[in-house]
């Protein structure tokens, strides 16, 4: 398989990866706007645009939409990020017209309709309620504004239901002219696609969108340091992090592995020390989120908060050791996990047409499997640890702890001491 791209005058991009083994399709449309490109009274636009652009259009009401594209058996959905938001959807080859009218037609000629938009902003409202109310979600929020403070990256992603209840139909117009350009937007699809019809749809569908605009995102500073919410549970949640690396960062790969290796699995360092010997916790892994400038790269853990002192022990200990010890057999580990998942993205169309989609959004073109492949196998072991202590070495982590006080406070101050070790 190899992917198919086509620029158009507009700056859009098209591109596609035929499988021909699949008699189903995912298709969709990706923009480099997300909450990063927010100002402060903006803050969950983008997530509000991407609820609203399923509630009408100058031809379409909500259940018009939903019923034509389930008629055939498809589906729709959309994501918001940081830096994108893509709209999507899975249909049989046959009914990718249909599809890609759809989708086309939330974007090109969304209604806004005032009440439709009261009733979603009552709706968002919910869902951050719901975040509110699980840890394990509102944990990451929390370390983002720490790490990220008075910032659109350290912002949360759905907004507050302030900001939310703030827009109208001219905010979201005004967003959407603002942002949604053709030199932002990437239209994908995998499996039963033909490149050169997709290519004549878009031509003539999104023919009204213009390139340019001003979608530049407000550069990233990290600061670190502690954000410590209180709160009656049975588990104290933690988030231990540094400054990660930005897609573009030469040791980009070298720290990915670094991270799968300390808390990637259940053969990682963290796993086997922290829940298989120590018996400290149920969940913990190591993350690593890349952004267009910078990045995170930390470990979350939840634990009873008697024991969470302990836990933070062991965690800086463990990341000092992989830095300096990391060896062969584990890196290989990590390695063939990586390529695996790599590889995986080509049993799904959905899959892939999100794989190639970010990579256009990232990298400016599809990069072939092979390629990362090569990246991922040479990557020393050396690589691994200098990645590792350039991480320890950049200091200001950023700890943020949501539970009882005792084991919250006990933590952070362990987490004050990598700081200054580092």
């Amino acid at each position: 398989m190899s992917p198919r791209v086509t620029k158009l005058e507009s700056g859009i991009s098209v591109v596609t990866d035929r499988m021909p083994h699949l008699e189903t399709a995912s298709l969709g449309i990706w923009v480099a706007a997300g909450s990063r490109h927010e100002t402060p009274s903006e803050n969950g636009i983008s997530h509000l645009l991407e609820h609203m652009a399923f509630k009408g259009t100058a031809r379409r009401s909500a259940r018009q939409i939903a019923e034509e594209i389930e008629a055939v058996g498809g589906d729709l959905n959309a994501s918001t990020g940081f830096e994108a938001t893509g709209y999507y959807a899975r249909v049989l080859g046959n009914d990718v017209p249909l599809a890609f009218d759809i989708l086309t037609d939330i974007l090109t000629a969304p209604a806004f309709d005032p009440d439709e938009l009261a009733r979603e902003q009552n709706v968002i409202v919910q869902e951050i309620g719901a975040a509110n109310d699980a840890p394990e979600d509102l944990i990451f929020e929390l370390f983002q504004k720490r790490a990220f403070p008075d910032q659109p990256l350290g912002r949360p992603i759905l907004g507050t239901p302030q900001t939310v209840r703030a827009q109208s139909p001219a905010t979201l117009r005004a967003y959407m002219a603002s942002h949604y350009r053709g030199s932002r937007m990437v239209v994908a699809a995998a499996g039963a696609a033909d490149h050169d019809r997709i290519v004549e749809d878009v031509t003539r569908r999104l023919g009204p969108i213009a390139g340019g605009g001003n979608s530049a995102a407000t550069p990233a500073r990290y600061s670190g340091g502690l954000e410590i919410g209180v709160r009656d549970l049975e588990q104290a949640h933690i988030v231990l992090g540094l400054e990660g690396r930005s897609y573009h960062a030469p040791d980009f790969f070298a720290v990915q592995i670094f991270g799968n290796i300390l808390g990637g699995g259940s053969s990682s360092r963290l796993f086997q020390e922290v829940r298989e010997k120590r018996g400290l916790c149920y969940s913990i892994y190591a993350f690593h989120a890349a952004y267009s400038d910078t990045g995170t790269f930390g470990v979350y853990a939840g634990s009873d908060p008697a024991d969470s002192g302990e836990l933070l022990d062991v965690v800086i200990a463990e990341l000092a050791a992989a830095a300096e010890k990391a060896d062969g057999v584990e890196i290989d580990r990590a390695k063939a996990m990586m390529k695996v998942s790599l590889l995986m993205a080509l049993e799904s169309s959905g899959a892939r047409a999100d794989q190639i989609a970010r990579q256009i959004l990232v990298y400016g073109r599809p990069v072939p499997l092979e390629e990362l492949v090569r990246r991922i196998d040479a990557v020393s072991v050396e690589d691994v640890r200098a990645a590792g202590r350039a991480l320890i070495a950049s200091g200001r982590p950023t700890f943020a702890g949501l539970g009882p006080r005792a084991g919250i406070e006990s933590a952070a101050r362990i987490a004050e001491n990598l700081g200054r070790a580092a």
